[in-house]
């Protein structure tokens, strides 16, 4: 078997500053685009980044039409409702205003209105049928107003796919937006809660593309076409990495405690693209994989802060729940880094044994847990040792970024992280 030597990076364009989101409107124009969809959720139509975008692509000259139907963790009900929708406008580009949901809901309906297909057509095997993007798709900017899924960087969408009760997703390098445009002023109203979890999905994305398999270990493609978007961690995607746990661990306290800390939010929002580029280059691993079936089968949690119309178990909070467990298990593969990532994240190293590695990157990890009110472990937000097997079940499908881990594992494996997630103090 011959071994991977290549690493590529896609770079999308990267617009950075408070006030950037006024020159949406020259963006889009530049691209070519005359009639945008700009894509939201409910909680943000009426607010000001959303209000900044329309003004700034009308002041332009160009036709902006409002979708604000965006679902908070969407479904592939929701996103075959934005496709519907898109297909019907006849829409030359795509704005996003608002978190990963907005900005994965657009990713795909750009996709389907541009490239009509059956949905399984292009969602990840083996739950769809992989079908690559047969080519480029039209402009899209996207426009952040959470610092936490760095979506405005990568060629990924989630979503829930109800049946199953688990995440899914669709990733392609043509999926990748245009542009996007870091405006730390469109974070300033994010409730505490929401900024927790947005934050921890940044150091989940960091520290998984940090500890992800080498990518010289992974096997290489048949050819170039065939090389995946996750391609294990390396030293492209290692500078980017570094510093986004850096930032997020020394800033996400005072973002959660502190909404009107400036410095602090702009840092997280940097955090958050800088951690995007890393993943989206290396990809994630187990504490992603893990994630999705523990999103999909909520019950009745709803955290506070966030929409009172559906149960939801936030990504970032779920990543998070079941990381310490995670890098227990990871550690033994590579002890040295796992030790480095805690050091990055403000832990002492000094003389510490290889063997205590994940014991002290999880102890790291569940320090930020507690200062910043996140649950303690599964058990807190609904879960029983009874649904570890549901929860098995539902990550084994979960190969685009299983693969990754840089320790094998087995079904039983999964099963004691999971038991293991159930408190995490």
């Amino acid at each position: 078997m011959a071994l991977e030597s290549v690493v590529r990076l896609d770079s999308v364009s990267i617009k950075y500053g408070p006030g950037a989101t006024r020159e949406v409107g020259y963006d889009m124009g530049e691209l070519g685009a005359k009639r945008v969809m700009v894509v939201t959720d409910p909680n943000l139509v009426d607010k000001g980044p959303v209000k900044v975008t329309l003004k700034a692509l009308e002041d332009a000259g160009l036709e902006p039409v409002l979708y604000g139907s965006t679902r908070i963790e969407p479904t592939d009900a929701s996103l075959k409702e934005a496709i519907d929708y898109a297909v019907r406008g006849e829409f030359d580009g795509f704005v996003a205003v608002g978190g990963g949901s907005s900005m994965d809901t657009a990713k795909v309906a750009n996709l389907y209105s541009t490239y009509p297909a059956d949905f399984p057509t292009y969602v990840n095997a083996p739950i769809g049928k992989g079908t690559p993007v047969p080519g480029p798709l039209k402009p899209l900017v996207c426009i952040p107003t959470t610092a936490g899924t760095g979506s405005e960087t990568t060629g990924v969408a989630v979503f829930d796919l109800v049946e199953m009760h688990a995440k899914t997703g669709i990733a392609h390098r043509y999926l990748r937006p245009t542009i996007g445009i870091v405006d730390p002023n469109n974070t300033r109203t994010l409730p505490g809660m929401i900024a927790a979890c947005t934050g921890f999905d940044v150091l989940a994305h960091a520290l998984e593309s940090f500890t992800a398999i080498p990518y010289n270990q992974r096997q290489a493609p048949e050819n170039p076409l065939l090389r995946s978007a996750y391609q294990g961690s390396n030293p492209v995607s290692d500078v980017w990495a570094v510093r986004a746990i850096e930032m997020a661990s020394s800033n996400i306290v005072r973002v959660v405690s502190n909404p009107t800390d400036e410095d602090a939010r702009s840092q997280m929002i940097m955090a958050a693209t800088f951690a995007g580029i890393s993943f989206g280059a290396a990809g994630t691993h187990l504490g992603h994989g893990m994630s999705y079936p523990v999103s999909g089968m909520v019950r009745g949690f709803i955290p506070e802060g966030y929409p009172p119309n559906h149960p939801i178990i936030p990504h970032g909070m779920a990543v998070i729940l079941l990381a310490p467990s995670v890098f227990r298990f990871t550690a033994p593969t590579n002890p040295e880094r796992h030790l480095e990532a805690a050091r990055l994240m403000g832990a002492d190293t000094v003389n510490s044994r290889m063997e205590d590695a994940g014991n002290i990157l999880a102890d790291a990890i569940i320090s930020l847990m507690k200062e910043t009110g996140m649950p303690n472990g599964l058990a807190a937000v609904g879960f029983t040792a009874a649904d570890v097997d549901k929860l098995v079940e539902g990550t084994l499908p979960q190969q685009r970024v299983t693969r990754l881990s840089p320790r094998p594992f087995t079904p039983e494996d999964l099963r004691q992280m999971f038991l293991d997630s159930q408190t995490c103090w």
